[in-house]
């Protein structure tokens, strides 16, 4: 089906408030999910609206809760999350580092307790669009094997990075695994099959059925290189959050526990540091002039083709399969 971004954001938002969230905040939720359907991200689009509203029923989603705060140090800040929903906490969290990089350069946050915080790009745009460079880091629950393993022991563990420029801003947001878990959720609620590679079963077996894979492990990106880096965001973010780590996170793909993943953020000014945003634009555009191994396929640098996404689901909308679409208009109150 193809249902017009209006109706999404009448029926997401319909349903959130009848959950007893406020407007605003029912609004900022669902424009993240719009914005990963625009950019061809449905792991993190409509699909987890149900689950959501579910962990709002349940208890395990806070629908005012905007998180506490505490400046730690100057420019160090510890948030609990109180359950709130991610994008809510996030948002204001990015707002007080605005604040006080106004006045020290650069600021940090780490936040726990709080609730699945979507695509990353969403605030990696946030953060240049106030002019800072943005970096995001957030984990999950242990649903990567290890490299040479077979065992879900560490999150995906994102990565998003924003960096301003005079022209088009540096947005780079990947995974540390091959690829998410909600990816092959979209594959499992779309009954098509994951490529081979992508996961093993629960025995440890590799599997192109994302039912099975569900129950098994993602494999990390670029093999070992990809799990040391997933490693390193595993420790860092559990250091600073005081998150739990991977074998002990829930909340993210269930509506049964709370939320203890965790999350980190560091708003940097480039202008304290001498930033040249005209110099990086034209370092850009010279890779992107660069001789492609494809001539058919022209080359990008990341951001790129998420915005190209984004521009065509403007133009000939969004896509999403016809049970989600009845579920979610099932959602809405009568």
């Amino acid at each position: 089906m193809h249902p017009s971004i209006e109706e999404l954001r009448q029926l997401s938002c319909k349903t959130l408030e009848s959950q007893k969230v406020p407007e605003a905040s029912a609004w900022l939720q669902t424009d993240l999910l719009i914005e990963a359907e625009l950019r061809g991200l449905p792991s993190h689009g409509f699909q987890r609206l149900p689950r959501l509203v579910k962990r709002l029923q349940e208890g395990f989603a806070h629908p005012r809760a905007k998180g506490r705060a505490e400046w730690v140090r100057p420019a160090v800040l510890k948030v609990d999350g109180e359950q709130g929903l991610g994008p809510i906490v996030m948002t204001e969290t990015l707002n007080l580092l605005e604040l006080r990089v106004r006045q020290e350069g650069v600021a940090i946050a780490a936040i726990r307790n709080a609730n699945h915080i979507g695509m990353l790009a969403y605030y990696a745009e946030a953060a240049v669009a106030l002019g800072r460079i943005g970096l995001f880091l957030t984990t999950s629950e242990a649903l990567v094997h290890p490299f040479g393993g077979t065992e879900p022991m560490l999150g995906t563990n994102p990565i998003a990075i924003g960096i301003p420029t005079d022209d088009t801003p540096f947005i780079l947001d990947l995974a540390t695994s091959l690829v998410s878990m909600g990816k092959i959720h979209h594959h499992a609620l779309t009954g098509t099959q994951i490529p081979k590679g992508w996961a093993v079963d629960a025995q440890g077996h590799g599997t192109t059925d994302p039912v099975a894979a569900k129950d098994g492990a993602i494999a990390p990106f670029g093999d070992a290189k990809g799990y040391g880096l997933g490693l390193a965001v595993e420790l860092l973010v559990a250091t600073l959050a005081g998150s739990a780590f991977a074998p002990d996170v829930r909340g993210t793909l269930d509506a049964t526990h709370p939320a203890n993943k965790g999350d980190v953020i560091v708003l940097i000014d480039p202008a304290s540091m001498g930033g040249n945003g005209t110099a990086l634009a034209a370092y850009l555009d010279s890779l992107r002039a660069s001789r492609s191994a494809d001539p058919a396929d022209p080359f990008t640098v990341p951001g790129d083709r998420m915005r190209a996404r984004r521009e065509a689901a403007m133009k000939h909308g969004i896509t999403l399969p016809d049970t989600l679409l009845n579920e979610i208009r099932g959602l809405v109150p009568t």
